[in-house]
């Protein structure tokens, strides 16, 4: 019984983070029309780490503070806060250039990544199951692509970007997995931002110097709040403390309802239009998640599967 309980509150967190990151994939969009791409991802996590980091000193919430050893905060400079940096400038710029929903999309694909990153292929029927499952998730990826090969070079840098951010983002889920017995999924959260926030503020500030300054608007100041505050502490909170109970790549099989999240959030707020491919490239990448993350013995029995 607590592990059903367990486990439905996994399932309840990761539904809630997927529908605060609709709305903050949505909210970056916005904001990147406005601001630097790097600057906007170096105010919020700065921001959002040094929120974290004051909720977690300052008050009991979160029960007491552990002690870094030298392993994790290397652990946290080098692995999970730089593939944190470095997956939301590729996103931030991905979506500068296309829309939030294609970039959602790519994102989609992620959980066959991270399956691919948990095991090297071998001949066994487990190594064929992830690669067809890959394959799956590839061919929705080229679904998705191939027209915007018909239009302006700027779009497909765009889509480009978008599918480097599956990767980039299975790789940061990976890291943060591997450090989870070491932390809790709040700590992982706020040690992690504000370093990301450090790693990329030369960079931010080189773009701002280019651009000439920070145009004041209090919409997009708005919508940056949410993101710090909804998109960035609390859904980081509920997606790492879920890594901490469940494996990477079963986390990411949730990321199949960040496209719909993000489409709708999208659509209703930037009034942004849905691609004539969108919903066929889903089908093959959600195929192929699906595919990745089901048990073959378990549906055919051993008679038809041998055991591994």
């Amino acid at each position: 019984m607590s592990r059903g309980i367990k486990n439905s509150t996994v399932i309840f967190s990761l539904l809630a983070t997927i529908i605060l990151w609709g709305g903050n994939n949505t909210g970056i969009k916005y904001i990147v029309g406005y601001w630097p791409p790097i600057w906007t991802g170096c105010s919020r996590f700065l921001l959002a780490g040094l929120i974290l980091m004051g909720l977690l000193h300052g008050t009991n919430w979160f029960g007491p503070v552990r002690s870094l050893t030298p392993a994790v905060t290397k652990a946290l400079w080098w692995r999970t806060s730089f593939s944190l940096a470095a997956y939301i400038v590729v996103f931030n710029w991905a979506l500068t250039f296309t829309s939030a929903s294609h970039v959602a999309l790519y994102l989609g694909a992620s959980p066959v990544w991270a399956l691919l990153m948990e095991s090297p292929p071998n001949r066994t029927w487990q190594s064929l199951q992830r690669y067809l499952a890959a394959g799956l998730a590839m061919i929705g990826v080229i679904v998705l692509f191939l027209p915007t090969l018909k239009l302006n070079q700027v779009h497909w840098v765009g889509e480009l970007l978008g599918m480097a951010c599956g990767f980039l983002w299975a790789f940061h889920g990976r890291q943060c997995h591997q450090i989870g017995g070491d932390l809790t999924g709040v700590e992982i959260t706020a040690h992690t931002m504000w370093r990301a926030g450090l790693w990329l503020t030369p960079l931010a500030l080189i773009e701002v110097i280019i651009r000439g300054g920070i145009p004041w608007h209090p919409g997009v100041v708005a919508v940056q709040g949410y993101c710090i505050l909804f998109g960035g502490v609390a859904a980081f909170v509920l997606w790492n403390n879920s890594l901490r109970v469940w494996s990477a790549s079963k986390c990411f099989l949730f990321n199949n309802l960040i496209p719909l999240s993000t489409m709708a959030w999208a659509h209703a707020c930037l009034k942004e239009p849905v691609t004539p491919t969108y919903f066929i490239a889903m089908t093959f990448i959600i195929a192929g998640v699906v595919l990745s993350q089901s048990s073959w013995i378990k549906l055919l029995g051993t008679r038809w599967m041998p055991e591994e």
